[in-house]
């Protein structure tokens, strides 16, 4: 049985409307991003302790920290984004939630990967003591225009921090858009760490973001390998049906429905059974 979960703010940002879209899709879990407008690591207490009575009025439960944890460009200020990074370990104590994702820097335009690398190993092992302290599963996304944008990097950083607390995020979108094919060039060799499956299609010919199925995304493809190898887990929609930028995305509730018909539609063709 998987799980299905979804960034709520992309329905809007209010968090009830979040809860009622979520709630009417059948969906139990959400991934909490921001509410509010306001990012989820900028909430005040109040916020904060508001979040946790709303969703348990509606019964719903958090999949992960949608953090923006390692987007700062690698040459930055890194000692007040590592306490950030406590303070993101503890709104994911408060929410229970298990995962935190996060990303491994953003590289200047122009700049070769492997002449930030070492820094990068050093800031993400770093990231990983404060998860393997506070006992949760950081998940690390492929993000464009970071340094593990790729399947090769990607692998890289989960081979050279070395720790079950770093796992793998998988957005095929995001692949899609750095022109990397999914499944055909990243899913034998990330598979043993893929831990989360971000659900956001894209056409190669110009990086648009389109509803699960309907790109170049190997959707179909990836969730039928997972089945086979008895992947057991979250499937989060992440649609970015109506807006896509570097801090996040938004759909509106009636093209995050549309993006949960797509995904459920492929999941009923596959035959897979899904909560």
């Amino acid at each position: 049985m998987w799980t299905l979960s979804g960034f709520a703010d992309e329905i809007s940002p209010d968090l009830t409307e979040q809860c009622e879209v979520a709630t009417s899709l059948g969906l139990k879990y959400i991934e909490v991003r921001s509410a509010w407008d306001v990012n989820i690591l900028d909430l005040s207490p109040d916020q904060l302790a508001t979040m946790k009575k709303t969703l348990s009025a509606y019964g719903m439960k958090v999949s992960s920290i949608g953090s923006p944890i390692g987007k700062i460009f690698i040459d930055e200020d890194f000692a007040p984004h590592l306490e950030r990074m406590r303070h993101a370990a503890e709104v994911a104590h408060e929410l229970d939630a298990p995962y935190i994702r996060i990303f491994s820097f953003f590289l200047r335009p122009g700049s070769d990967p492997a002449d930030h690398r070492a820094e990068v190993i050093d800031r993400m092992r770093a990231l990983v003591r404060v998860a393997e302290e506070a006992d949760l599963i950081l998940l690390h996304e492929n993000e464009k225009e970071i340094y593990g944008d790729v399947p090769d990097r990607c692998l890289d950083l989960i081979r050279s921090v070395g720790s079950p607390y770093l796992r793998l995020a998988w957005d095929p979108a995001n692949f899609v858009q750095v022109g990397v094919r999914p499944y055909s060039e990243g899913y034998a060799k990330l598979r043993p760490h893929l831990e989360y499956v971000q659900i956001k299609d894209a056409l190669a010919a110009d990086g648009t973001v389109v509803p699960a199925g309907q790109g170049d995304g190997e959707v179909a493809e990836t969730i039928r390998a997972l089945r086979h190898d008895g992947f057991d887990g979250f499937f989060s929609l992440e649609p970015h049906l109506a807006l896509g930028h570097a801090t996040g995305g938004y759909s509106g509730p009636d093209l995050f429905r549309t993006a949960w018909r797509a995904f459920t539609d492929l999941l009923k063709t596959e035959e897979i059974e899904y909560a």
